[in-house]
């Protein structure tokens, strides 16, 4: 990658950790705010899921088809200053349905972050580089873990939650005002700036401006028709609804269970899981994008059968940390199952990109985004709470460690999803680059 491509991530990197920290860190005071505010677990599903999801998911795609036509680094830059503000708000919140508002609100911010960023990586880096340098990017889910767990566990056993909301809606505002003034717009640059390679351009925004392009972008309607039509896109929507729903739902409860069944503090709890999923969230990424790059180039149905398979393990793994009874067995279980959680995903988003146009890649990144929200983060965390609340007279406390034990078998659904779409991917690509009028190039049937 060049210089003006590392700093590209980097950037990117750091908005997508203050982009989803929060979320990590309300998970992690779900305990207290349950008690501060007096919430059932069911109004606690609420908060995590849907009041997020929703708006996310429904604005995130009108921004989308905005992402595909106008200054990328504007939109990016702007959202991030959104999610910064209602972020701290959340810290003045004094009942469920302020809470769930504001939620809301943050959800809006957030919600033209990723389709853009995504875009964005795709235009800086070819096939070859893409899937290592979306790797990177996805690596920011260590980051966000270190700063949604360690710093928030923290902050918050010495502050409150509402200290650590106000303190976590801060560093945006930095980044946001990193991205407006250093970061480059491709779609935007004069043959003068394209001589500056070398550093970062302080660039004039726009949020009004779009491309020149003759080719307005494509209805939406039309890029829903191209989803639905390729065979390889329709699975991997389908694993990513159920990675969302069983990894979100799972996740959004894992503090409260550690606090619930093993009696464990915020601050100690934040210490574990930033080391367990800091170190599983940045290592995963990295691994995957290394082999990816040596072992899967131009391989694909590779890439899918391989990633099937550790899905498969990562079902094992996730029982096993609800079931042992020593809580530091748990933390190095769910160190290893953060690896084998996240070690595709730079190259799944990657081929996500290269199954669609340029003038379609920020909205189909949002479709991914609406499904996987709205059946995943919007109902897996309800369906969590709801289960757990179901179950409490029979078990007690321990409902929520056999809730989550539940959601744990959707893993496999979504393995079975991406080994179907191992048997069409190098069919589909070869289709997508002949319909771009590019030379298919390389392809490998394995």
């Amino acid at each position: 990658m060049s210089r003006r491509g590392y700093y590209l991530i980097a950037v990117l990197f750091a908005a997508a950790v203050c982009n989803t920290s929060d979320g990590v860190a309300l998970g992690l005071v779900l305990q207290q705010i349950k008690i501060d505010l007096a919430l059932s677990d069911t109004q606690l599903g609420l908060l995590t899921g849907i009041a997020f999801a929703l708006f996310y998911s429904f604005v995130g795609l009108a921004i989308a088809r905005w992402a595909d036509r106008g200054d990328r680094v504007a939109i990016i830059s702007l959202t991030a200053a959104i999610w910064s503000v209602l972020v701290a708000a959340c810290g003045a919140a004094v009942s469920f349905v302020q809470l769930f508002l504001l939620r809301v609100g943050v959800g809006i911010g957030e919600a033209g972050y990723f389709p853009a960023a995504q875009s964005l990586i795709a235009d800086y880096f070819d096939r070859a580089e893409r899937g290592r340098a979306t790797a990177f990017f996805i690596a920011a889910a260590g980051g966000t873990y270190l700063v949604g767990y360690g710093a928030a566990g923290w902050l918050n056993e010495i502050y409150g939650w509402r200290v650590m909301f106000a303190l976590l809606g801060l560093p945006g505002l930095v980044v946001s005002l990193l991205a407006w003034f250093t970061l480059r717009e491709p779609r935007f640059e004069s043959l003068r700036d394209e001589k500056r390679t070398g550093r970062a351009l302080f660039a004039s925004r726009s949020w009004l401006k779009t491309t020149a392009a003759a080719a307005p972008a494509p209805p939406l309607r039309d890029v829903a028709l191209t989803l639905w039509s390729n065979r390889t896109l329709r699975c991997l929507l389908l694993f990513w609804s159920t990675a969302m729903f069983a990894g979100v739902g799972i996740a959004r409860w894992q503090p409260a269970f550690f606090v619930r069944s093993h009696g464990m503090t915020t601050g100690v709890l934040g210490t574990w899981f930033a080391l367990a999923f800091g170190i599983g969230g940045t290592v995963g990424p990295l691994l995957g994008g290394a082999w990816a790059a040596r072992y899967a180039v131009n391989n694909e149905s590779r890439l899918l059968r391989v990633a099937a398979g550790l899905w498969c393990g990562m079902t094992l793994l996730s029982l096993f940390i609800y079931l042992v009874a020593d809580p530091h067995l748990a933390f190095g279980l769910l160190g290893l199952y953060m690896v084998v959680n996240t070690i595709f995903f730079g190259p799944f988003w990657a081929l996500v990109q290269g199954l669609v146009p340029e003038s379609m890649r920020a909205t189909t990144v949002a479709i991914f985004m609406l499904v996987g929200n709205l059946v995943g983060s919007g109902l897996g965390p309800l369906a969590a709470g709801v289960l757990s609340d179901a179950l409490r007279p029979q078990l007690g406390q321990e409902s929520l460690r056999y809730a989550l034990i539940t959601l744990s078998f959707i893993f496999l659904w979504g393995a079975w999803d991406l080994w179907r779409a191992s048997r069409s991917v190098m069919d589909d690509l070869v289709k997508s680059q002949e319909e771009a009028g590019a030379a298919p190039g390389k392809v490998v049937h394995a």
